[in-house]
């Protein structure tokens, strides 16, 4: 991520915390999309989905994240957002409750963070702050391509 200039990011939300993905690896935004599950796949991974004749893996935000399972009520809500990960060689499902906003920020206005509470501090590139709320921007490579392997 650049210290200057100025950084596209694609806002949403996952449980209670407000996240960030560069918008220059999302692939696209879709409805919430029921995936067909994998047998033998870790937990994080919901299944796989059919987009355009192309299988897509699919991984639930919240558990990614560690965030708490989301209640039964707001059962088939939510997005899934097309990420590319490992240099664009692939695309991954990422399920999140919403998407708030596609922003443009200074590079310079977002903080580098080593710890933050409630989020593995490997998973996360910057906090940055729009209006009165923070957002964690993830690096989506490390959060991604260890469930690629899996």
């Amino acid at each position: 991520m650049s210290d200057a200039g100025v950084v596209r990011l694609l806002l949403f939300r996952v449980g209670r915390l407000v996240c960030a993905a560069e918008a220059e690896r999302v692939r696209e935004i879709l409805p919430r999309l029921d995936p067909t599950r994998i047998p033998g796949a870790p937990p994080v991974v919901a299944g796989v989905v059919n987009v355009r004749g192309t299988l897509v893996t699919v991984v639930e935000g919240w558990r990614a994240l560690r965030q708490p399972e989301p209640s039964a009520d707001g059962e088939g809500g939510g997005t899934t957002v097309l990420l590319e990960v490992g240099g664009g060689k692939k695309v991954l499902g990422f399920t999140v409750d919403e998407v708030v906003d596609l922003v443009s920020v200074g590079g310079e206005t977002l903080e580098r963070r080593q710890a933050l509470p409630g989020i593995d501090p490997t998973l996360v590139r910057a906090v940055g702050r729009r209006a009165d709320q923070l957002f964690v921007v993830l690096d989506t490579d490390a959060l991604l391509t260890p469930i690629l392997s899996s």
